[in-house]
């Protein structure tokens, strides 16, 4: 894989597309708005025996954007693909961040994760790594006559983009 940098939250999907992208062989420099959480996320990753790199980003800030960016290119000379939750718009990070913390309450919620299971065609709930497989897919050599295309990382349950 190329070098990548990873701007995702440095936990739950985020970190699992950042262990699998290294685990495929991508230079991976993860980024979160707290100093913990990168430390955090390093430490379980290089305690897997993954090469990553850190920083704190908060997207919403351009230095921090533009010093994640340096980072990439001092460390691994440039980056070919940037994976990010904010690239385009910094609302995208609270959204995802939202976004997860509903998935928790979901989780705690046996009643709803039951009944959400039953409308879903393969009758479980995600998991951060099956986003995780595609976004790795999706930043290989093998994706790379795909063009235009939305990938939905939903179970079978309805979408519409």
């Amino acid at each position: 894989l190329p070098f990548i940098s990873l701007s995702l939250s440095a936990h739950r999907i985020g970190l699992a597309i950042a262990r699998r992208l290294a685990q495929d062989g991508a230079h991976v420099v993860i980024s979160s708005r707290k100093q913990q959480n990168v430390d955090k996320a390093m430490n379980i990753l290089q305690g897997e025996g993954l090469s990553v790199t850190g920083t704190v980003c908060h997207v919403g800030k351009a230095e921090d954007r533009e010093r994640l960016v340096a980072m990439a290119v001092k460390l691994h000379g440039g980056i070919d693909i940037l994976v990010s939750n904010a690239a385009v718009n910094p609302f995208i990070g609270s959204l995802m961040d939202a976004t997860e913390e509903v998935w928790d309450k979901l989780w705690k919620d046996k009643e709803r994760e039951d009944r959400m299971k039953e409308f879903m065609h393969i009758r479980r709930l995600g998991k951060p790594e099956d986003c995780a497989g595609i976004v790795s897919f999706l930043c290989s050599e093998d994706a790379s006559y795909i063009t235009g295309e939305t990938v939905v990382v939903g179970g079978g349950t309805p979408s519409r983009l």
